[in-house]
């Protein structure tokens, strides 16, 4: 027996021993991490809180209520019947203190708030503005919980957090916009904990997942059907195409092996707090504003992630403004397995029971219920009344965010991301002179020092630029507009901003005459693409020879070196309005060489096309005679007809109309390349000279607006007085009745007095009698819904039950502002009869027949 005991002393050393040296590691680990490089600003781990001004907050913030003393200490019995059943778990998120070192119950934190700006009605919008108009500050220790939260109002003054002040700021938000969402404690990864993006794709970058189609069934062979024709092709050609799929996928091999040497060395260090470190998220249920399924938000970024993602490894508590839940599932495999069906009282433990309904009894114990009821002591009973209690209103203040804090967003306005080979730099709008609101650079390496492309985005230009990409490597810019162009551009690439070099232009078709879409020129040749005309031309090409020396005249232009053409290809849809061995579909004058050739459509079941060769010759001779048209000057193939046209004379007709529109082609070649000069100058004085455009709604930058604005408001000030006599004349319609007379008998004047009197006081009795008959209509409203609710409380849900106070509560306050009414008319009335009475003896046209001094 004393062996016995001695063996399980040295074990019992020996565990003890062990959660020791398990507890000193922990520590060794969080004064390790504590020191860690997180990436913040410097100026953020230097904030002191301790130091802000909490004198001008409201009462709610230092005092608790006698609802919210009773929370606490429901929520300390719930604390300690949770560590008295899970002993091993660590302590809940409960009453941390708030900024007044007062403790508050995490779910009276939550301020349900409905902002009035059209971004934040949707939860992307809602997260973007959170992530980026807060700044991340790590948490103290990255494994254990705080020991405060504070106010969103707090938050959104000083415009920094931690994880938990990011999740209830957005939380609040997202539920006054009408979503099922809940702060979340749990665990995460150290770069989602951390805020570290560097091995993270940017989300600019990402491509669309291209939706897999899936193989088509193989149809049973049937003895019926047409038998396949004969494989006809080649045998070598398929033995060299197999050698070539061989080498193809031998170097596709070679890169994946590349790339799997990439991946390891772009792997996350091992994290010696793996599934320890503390974060807070939150989570959106699926139900109200149409959300498919449950989905997580990152607040730190504004990103939503599956419930399936691996950076999220276990959930501790969730909590709203209405309840608090304690997650009973295993989170071995993090979150992936989680049911989330809060109504389910075996994975999700709930602290405040809102069930009012009587538990089902079997027959015959009902006399053991009043011999229970009778035994219960105090405790059980209040036991009973917590589980009915509801959760009191939230003592945050209204959040409040200003049009122009929601504009600047960052906080001083800019917002640096470093993300996996790139990095994000966000700019409220106007702060920039030029408009760049966003930047975008893509580097070569992970160590981001080699520059690949730069994308840049633009908002308020006039020139309504909205987009810049730059190649680094090839040098190649490209522009992206918005409708509105003052030259209807659409997109613009090219390497410099000089004429005769490499430019595509896209312009917005619908804005142009010539329906042009798309220009593109070199220094040797010009093509441009056409929609929608009515000659059903849709491509012509350009060619241009050398130019010459430039010959300088006196009073003469500079387009005399202009490029010369060579060669102009024009390219025609097909018009069913006629045949089509008449139809053009390719047309090309080759000017130096005096020769047109024209290439008809093809006609049904041909596989050749009809064709007109012209050989233009000198008009006149050398003596002034006109030369006749021979047939050598046109070489003619008609498709499916082997005789030639021996009639020259409409192809003499049709070799003059083709002269003439070769000279218009040759002015509209001119003026492609005069507007293609014109354009490259206004951008280039577009881009030196930046003009940015302002609403004329915005008054603070507008200032021709308000200079106007406050004009009017002096004319306004001006007329008014003038116009008050006009509008409180109260015996204009009664002088109306006798004329408008100068003078007046006395007892004119008093007949004039009696009306207006006796219509003053008509019109305060139907006014009181309008206000009375509302009252009485709203208090037989109200005891209608009394009675419904009386006969369907054990029906409603709490969701039905809380719209249904609601509605009440606007019934009552309606009712109190018709009381209050009814009640100044009556008060008011006689007062109002005396001064109307005393004006009308004041009055100069009726105090000399009055006898009022």
């Amino acid at each position: 027996m004393e062996v016995l005991e001695e063996k399980e002393e040295e074990e019992q050393r020996d565990e003890d021993l062990k959660t020791l040296e398990v507890g000193a590691k922990l520590q060794d680990l969080e004064t390790k991490v504590s020191m860690e490089q997180v990436c913040v600003p410097s100026d953020v781990l230097d904030f002191d809180w301790s130091s802000i001004d909490t004198s001008h907050l409201p009462s709610s913030y230092k005092t608790n209520s006698l609802k919210e003393k009773k929370l606490l200490y429901i929520a300390d019995h719930f604390l300690q019947q949770y560590t008295h059943l899970c002993p091993d778990r660590k302590p809940l998120f409960l009453h941390p203190v708030n900024e007044c070192g007062v403790e508050k119950f995490v779910s009276t934190t939550v301020r349900p708030t409905l902002l009035p700006y059209t971004e934040l009605y949707h939860w992307d919008g809602c997260a973007s503005f959170v992530s980026d108009y807060l700044t991340m500050e790590p948490l103290k220790s990255p494994i254990t919980q705080p020991s405060s939260l504070y106010s969103p109002t707090t938050i959104l003054k000083y415009q920094r957090g931690n994880c938990f002040d990011f999740s209830v700021l957005l939380c609040s938000m997202l539920i006054g916009a009408g979503y099922d969402a809940y702060c979340v404690h749990g665990y995460a990864t150290r770069e989602i904990c951390t805020l570290d993006e560097t091995l993270e794709l940017c989300p600019l970058l990402r491509k669309p997942q291209e939706r897999q189609v899936p193989k088509e069934e193989i149809k049973k062979s049937n003895k019926y059907r047409v038998k396949p024709p004969p494989d006809l092709q080649s045998k070598f050609e398929l033995q060299q195409e197999a050698k070539k799929k061989a080498e193809t996928e031998a170097a596709h091999k070679n890169k994946e092996r590349e790339g799997e040497k990439v991946m390891e060395v772009e792997k996350p260090k091992s994290d010696p707090l793996y599934g320890l470190r503390v974060h807070a998220w939150v989570l959106v249920l699926p139900g109200k504003r149409e959300v498919p399924e449950t989905f997580f938000i990152n607040p730190f970024t504004g990103n939503s992630h599956s419930t399936m993602d691996e950076h999220f490894l276990g959930i501790e508590s969730i909590w709203n403004h209405r309840n608090y839940w304690v997650n009973m599932q295993d989170c071995w495999n993090g979150c992936k397995d989680l049911i989330f069906d809060l109504g389910d009282t075996i994975r999700w433990e709930i602290m405040l029971s809102r069930s009012n309904k009587p538990l089902q009894l079997l027959p015959g114990a009902e006399e053991e219920k009043e011999l229970s009821h009778r035994d219960m002591d105090d405790k059980q009973e209040k036991e009973e009344e917590d589980m009915s209690f509801d959760m009191p209103p939230s003592w945050v203040a209204p959040i409040q965010i200003s049009p122009r804090e929601f504009e600047t967003r960052c906080s001083q306005g800019r917002k640096v991301i470093l993300y996996k080979k790139a990095k994000l730099e966000k700019w409220a709008p106007y702060l920039n002179g030029n408009g760049l609101v966003k930047r975008l650079t893509i580097y070569a390496d992970l160590d981001c020092t080699e520059v690949v492309e730069v994308r840049e985005w633009f908002k308020n230009r006039e020139d309504m630029l909205d987009m810049r990409e730059v190649n680094k490597q090839t040098q190649l810019t490209t522009e992206y507009f918005s409708p509105g162009h003052l030259l209807g551009l659409k997109a613009h690439a090219y390497t410099l901003l000089e004429p005769e070099t490499e430019h595509t232009m896209v312009f917005y078709n619908e804005a142009r005459v010539d329906g042009l879409q798309k220009r593109v020129e070199n220094a040797n040749e010009m093509t441009e693409y056409f929609v929608g005309r009515d000659d059903f031309l849709h491509i012509r090409h350009m060619e241009f020879g050398k130019r010459g020396k430039k010959i300088q005249l006196s009073g003469s232009r500079t387009d005399l070196n202009s490029r010369p053409i060579v060669q102009i290809k024009e390219c025609f849809h097909r018009n069913l309005e006629k045949p089509a061995d008449e139809d053009v579909a390719e047309r090309i004058f080759l000017i130096t060489e005096e020769t047109i050739h024209l290439t008809y459509h093809l006609k049904d079941k041909y596989i050749t096309a009809s064709r007109k060769d012209f050989f233009k010759a000198a008009e006149r001779d050398r003596k002034g005679n006109e030369i006749i048209m021979t047939p050598e000057m046109c070489i003619t193939y008609q498709a499916g007809s082997s005789e030639k046209d021996k009639k020259l004379l409409h192809l003499y007709k049709l070799l003059q109309e083709l002269t003439e529109e070769e000279k218009q082609l040759k002015q509209q070649v001119q003026q492609s390349e005069a507007e293609i000069l014109n354009i490259l100058k206004i951008r280039e004085n577009e881009e030196t000279t930046v003009k940015l455009s302002v609403s004329i709604y915005n008054t603070e930058r507008n200032k021709k607006r308000r200079q106007q604005y406050e004009a009017m408001m002096n004319t306004m000030e001006d007329e008014l007085p003038g116009q008050e006599e006009q509008y409180l004349d109260y015996l204009a319609p009664f002088l109306i009745q006798i004329g408008h007379r100068e003078k007046m008998t006395k007892g004119q004047a008093l007949c004039v007095r009696d009306d207006c009197m006796t219509d003053f006081k008509h019109r305060v009795i139907d006014k009181a009698n309008i206000i009375q008959a509302r009252f009485e209509k709203a208090v037989e409203e109200l005891q209608k819904k009394d009675q419904w609710f009386q006969e369907n409380q054990n029906k409603l849900s709490p969701e039905e039950e809380d719209d249904f106070l609601t509605r009440y509560s606007e019934t009552t306050f309606h009712i109190h502002i018709l009381a209050l009414r009814l009640n100044r008319e009556k008060q008011t009335a006689p007062q109002k009869y005396l001064a109307l009475e005393e004006k009308l003896c004041k009055d100069p046209r009726l105090a000399e027949h009055l006898g009022h001094a």
